[in-house]
This record gives structure tokens, sequence and C-alpha cells, in this order.
């Protein structure tokens, strides 16, 4: 591997870590990219050649994970939970939610969840996490 791409594959991963720190505040791929020094076309491409997905996707899966988390807790509405990590729109919140998860936010904090009290966060974050591209009605559960 060459000089130049590893140090593009460094920036990558602070950039990635910053989502998953500051998934709760207003992230846009000009501004991640800037603080990856590439373009924002450049940043999207070696994002999704390293990582699998773009950069929307990866902090929509990390907003849609902690809302998860928070509508399991069932004392926040939707609307919220919506503000609460990071979405302007409760329209586009619900709708990615319903897409990834496969169930609207309201049904998901109205079901119970008393079935993973018992169960280690780190083992739990492996059966929470979002399934990614439409494919949460069709994808086999871990």
């Amino acid at each position: 591997m060459k000089r130049q791409d590893l140090d593009d594959l460094v920036r990558l991963r602070r950039a990635r870590d910053r989502m998953d720190r500051d998934y709760a505040e207003p992230l846009d791929v000009p501004a991640l990219a800037r603080g990856a020094l590439m373009s924002p076309g450049h940043f999207s491409r070696s994002f999704r050649a390293a990582f699998g997905e773009t950069p929307y996707s990866y902090l929509m899966t990390r907003r849609i994970e902690r809302a998860k988390a928070l509508l399991r807790r069932g004392d926040l509405t939707v609307t919220e939970v919506c503000i609460a990590v990071g979405c302007t729109s409760l329209g586009s919140f619900s709708s990615r939610f319903t897409q990834l998860v496969g169930e609207s936010p309201s049904g998901y904090r109205a079901r119970s969840h008393d079935h993973g009290a018992a169960i280690p966060a780190c083992m739990a974050k492996i059966h929470t996490r979002p399934v990614r591209n439409g494919e949460a009605g069709s994808a086999p559960r871990p």
C-alpha cells in the first residue's frame, strides 16, 4: 500500500471516529471531507471503498442505533429521540428508521424490550444493529 493511501485511510478513520462521537451534531459530507483534507467527492468514494458504505449511510446507521437505545428506554417521545440523535426532520428520521429496522419508531418504542435486560451490552449491540440497504425484512439476524 502506498504512503498516500495509508495517510488517506488514517484521515478516513478519523472522520468515521468523529461520526461515532459526534453523531448528534449537524455533520455533512463537505465538512467531514474538509477535516480529512479531501474533496467531498473523493472523500465519499474513498469512504465507501474503505468501509463499504457512504458517509451518510454510516452516520444514519449510528443515529438509528442510538435512537433504538433511547426508544427502548421509553421515557422520550419519538420526536425527542429524533432531535436527540441529530436528525432535523421527523419524517426523514421515521422513514430511515423503518427502512433499517423494519418497523416504525413508534412501533419499536411501544414493543416490550425486557428480553434484552440480562444480555451484556456488547452482545446486545450485535443483535440490535440496524440492517443496511433496506434489508430489514429479509436479512437473517445473528
